[in-house]
């Protein structure tokens, strides 16, 4: 059995390797663009925090977080939200605001999370 790979003429051989290279580079380059938050749909954890956060993308709490100025989203974690919410707390500062799904957390719990 041959290798058709290694039959074909060296130009196309390097077009094979081109064509690789330039869809792994414009694939990479798409997953790690700052996109807008909302573009891959709601997030499960959003957060308005006090004063805008030093680091557009960061983990905390348990989550990787991604923020655009006072504004943080993040995906589903295993922890429960008031832990999520300090983590973050600890890491960026006062919360505003901390949504689950769209929905407020009590502010009893607000309170918990800035202690």
């Amino acid at each position: 059995m041959t290798n058709t790979f290694f039959s074909l003429p060296r130009g196309g051989k390097f077009a094979i390797l081109a064509s690789a290279l330039i869809y792994t580079g414009a694939t990479f380059g798409v997953a790690t663009s700052s996109a807008p938050l909302e573009a891959a749909g709601p997030a499960y954890y959003s957060a308005t925090l006090s004063a805008p956060a030093s680091e557009t993308r960061f983990v905390a709490g348990g989550g990787a977080w991604t923020s655009e100025g006072s504004t943080c989203v993040a995906a589903k974690a295993s922890a429960r939200p008031l832990r999520i919410c300090r983590g973050l707390n600890r890491k960026s500062g006062e919360i505003a605001d901390f949504k689950v799904l769209g929905q407020p957390i009590q502010s009893e719990e607000l309170a918990k999370c800035n202690a």
